[in-house]
């Protein structure tokens, strides 16, 4: 097919499967209208496969897009018909509409789902779609523009009775009206863009002298993600909760709720646990929030699957709108759990002319559902993303499908398998784990164990950081606020350090020692057959200690390091997808229990993973180590050891510093974008600027010297 990759023998099975799934379903006597026969999807990732998935089910044809570093994506390979779009930015294809209707008019597809993100709230996006006579799987544009501007939205819901916070929501945008504003409202206030969501661009400022500077940087990055610089200003309620319901209506006139969500648990203004039902809600309050949600939609002449945000008060349950998401949420498939409605195939029917599959009497709710956003990301970094190939990846055995979406069980929404890139230019998230179970407790039970089976190697994650929450007792509770995170950073980070007798310390010891004595191509080096002694040397990062471990393979398949011995030690190669990675599974008995771990060398890196878990704990305890540079590579680091240098790779978006300036310590100089966010790098220390070795719009990958700096004496 011109521009695209023409079908595998594979995809012909699935096209010609579904094209007599639509001729069935085309000549069935049912009043609705016939659903779609071809869909592109204009996303990537964890949602263009969830949207494949539906469709399939339904017999409905997919078309792909993708862009030069998604060419072999999952969603690429699960679609029926991809088409290239363009360079890696997104500014250069995922968000160029005119090359989407392009690629949807050359595959003949009937309708476009933009999934979330990209163009899914772009108004001019959905009107180029129905001028183009192709179904925008959406809201008409009407209904986009009203609820993605923040300010005029909150004029339309204070009108229908929904009720709104104490704001400024005006035109004049200049900065010493914005400053009296916020001391009129009264400190903390939250700066919001007037278009877009997902937390970008949100600056909560505590005070008058923060405001301007706060003010700034919100502009600068909504600017960049929305084209738009317009802000309103809010009263912020400290420690609330943010609580949202799930909205759906046809286009003759039929609205619904699908009960609420609450998605308190955040960092950066983004959601990272969702759930439903909300923990403490009465029905009454349920009711009200749906009905008020509702109302909110029919202001607007809304069509389709939508989201009305709430902030809640943690103790009288007071709520307050905050936004309307004109589109599917990423976590929708929470309510999916809890109603066993599948959203994305009431997208579909509606889209096609149908009506709501069920009346508001019809839906009820069943059970308790979880979801944890699975991120590239280092929680204890700032939760700084992280990109690169996914070397190993091994997760629970999902038990939901989505043939029945209401199942108990475990669910997994993912974009990703081992082997793929997780880009600098695009969201770093790498999965959802959904979990339902008959309630709150053995959800969570449920959902903990889960994140325990979970092991990613190749790019940093957030998945020990996501356990944490899951068993925090706070959590547990339940009813907690959006402030969580920050209340109990020190518990949900801790600094976590390696001794040389713990058991995945050990474990890390034993594999390296067989694959450094033995090396061989047919990896006989997994065999304890010999008598050999060895030293492996660990770092717990770069900047730490040197961990030593002296091991000594003895007879009968033991193992000493250091002073603990390892009995019954058995190893089993497994398979890897790159020549640079070795994996294993090291069984021992130490100490009187049972060890089992799944070890990763990824050699590229220098560094070793080792997945333990014991029979104490049924979950994976992930240690990484890192493996020491010799030395001289060591003095090298030394020298540079005044350079500041870029966390990953990314744009340079401003430079505030030039060579021979004075600057203290925390005060920014160089503010640069990756993955979609931005980021400051900050003077460690009081200095002098030696050298400024960036510029404004310079790419730059990571590790990237960008200031030299000098301390001050």
């Amino acid at each position: 097919v011109h521009g695209g990759i023409s079908p595998t023998p594979s995809n012909m099975h699935r096209v010609l499967r579904s094209s007599i799934a639509i001729r069935v379903r085309n000549n069935s006597t049912n009043s609705n209208p016939p659903l779609l026969s071809r869909v592109l999807i204009a996303n990537r990732g964890e949602i263009a496969c969830r949207v494949i998935t539906t469709c399939r089910k339904l017999g409905i044809e997919t078309v792909a897009v993708y862009s030069d570093e998604d060419r072999r994506a999952k969603h690429v390979r699960m679609a029926d018909w991809a088409h290239y779009i363009g360079p890696a930015p997104s500014l250069q294809s995922y968000l160029v509409g005119e090359k989407i209707v392009s690629a949807a008019h050359a595959y003949r597809a009937q309708g476009i789902h933009p999934g979330y993100g990209f163009l899914s709230e772009n108004a001019a996006f959905a009107e180029l779609c129905r001028s183009e006579h192709i179904e925008f799987i959406g809201p008409p544009p009407s209904a986009i523009l009203a609820m993605g501007s923040k300010s005029q939205s909150k004029h339309l819901m204070s009108a229908a009775k929904v009720p709104i916070l104490t704001g400024y929501h005006g035109d004049d945008q200049s900065n010493d009206l914005l400053l009296n504003k916020a001391i009129e409202i009264g400190f903390p206030v939250i700066i919001k863009p007037v278009m877009g969501g997902g937390g970008k661009g949100m600056r909560i400022v505590f005070t008058a002298d923060e405001f301007l500077t706060a003010l700034e940087s919100s502009r600068s990055e909504a600017i960049h993600s929305f084209k738009d610089d317009r802000v309103l200003v809010e009263k912020y309620l400290q420690n609330p909760r943010h609580v949202e319901v799930q909205v759906f209506a046809d286009k003759h006139g039929n609205a619904v709720h699908l009960f609420e969500r609450d998605c308190s648990v955040q960092r950066r203004h983004q959601k990272i646990f969702e759930e439903s039902p909300a923990p403490g809600l009465s029905h009454s309050e349920r009711m009200d929030m749906g009905a008020k949600a509702v109302a909110a939609a029919k202001a607007v002449g809304y069509v389709g699957a939508g989201t009305v945000e709430f902030i809640m008060d943690s103790v009288t349950h007071q709520f307050f709108f905050m936004e309307m998401n004109t589109r599917l949420q990423v976590e929708h498939p929470v309510t999916e759990s809890v109603t066993g409605m599948d959203l994305v195939e009431w997208q579909l029917r509606v889209a096609s002319g149908q009506r709501l599959p069920k009346t508001q009497e019809e839906l009820t709710l069943d059970g308790h559902a979880i979801e944890a956003r699975i991120y590239a990301e280092d929680p204890s970094n700032k939760f700084m993303p992280s990109a690169g190939v996914i070397t190993h990846l091994a997760t629970a055995t999902p038990d939901a499908v989505f043939s029945h979406v209401g199942a108990r069980g475990v669910r997994i929404d993912g974009g990703f398998d081992e082997n793929d890139l997780m880009s600098t230019h695009y969201d770093p998230m790498i999965a959802k784990l959904i979990v339902k179970a008959d309630n709150r407790e053995n959800a969570l039970r449920m959902m903990h164990d889960a994140l325990g089976s979970y092991q990613v190697v190749g790019v940093d994650t957030n998945i020990e950081f996501l356990r944490r929450v899951s068993t925090h007792p706070a959590f547990k509770a339940g009813g907690i606020g959006t402030g969580f995170i920050p209340k109990f950073e020190k518990e949900l980070l801790p600094e976590h350090t390696v001794t040389t007798s713990c058991d995945d310390f050990v474990m890390a010891a034993i594999a390296s020692t067989l694959i450094n004595t033995n090396k061989s191509s047919d990896r006989s080096f997994f065999r304890v057959n010999s008598y050999a002694k060895h030293t492996v040397r660990f770092q717990q990062d770069s900047h730490s200690p040197v961990l030593e471990a002296k091991c000594e393979i003895l007879p009968n398949n033991t193992i000493s390091v250091n002073s603990v011995v390892a009995t019954h030690v058995d190893v089993t190669p497994l398979p890897s997808s790159s020549s640079d990675v070795l994996k294993c599974t090291v069984s021992a008995d130490i100490s009187g229990h049972r060890v089992r771990s799944t070890v990763v060398l990824d050699q590229k890196h220098s560094k070793i993973h080792v997945f333990t878990a014991t029979a104490k704990n049924n979950s994976n305890v992930h240690l990484k180590l890192v493996l020491p540079p010799p030395a001289f590579l060591s003095q090298l680091d030394e020298a540079h050891a005044n350079d500041l240098i870029s966390p990953l790779p990314g744009e340079i978006r401003k430079v505030f510093v030039k060579a021979g300036q004075t600057v203290m310590k925390g005060e920014r100089l160089v503010v640069m974008v990756a993955m979609k966010m931005e980021h400051a790098i900050v003077a460690p220390f009081n200095g002098v600027i030696k050298e400024v070795l960036c510029a404004p719009g310079q790419a730059v990958a990571a590790q990237t010297n960008l200031v030299e700096m000098e301390r001050t004496k």
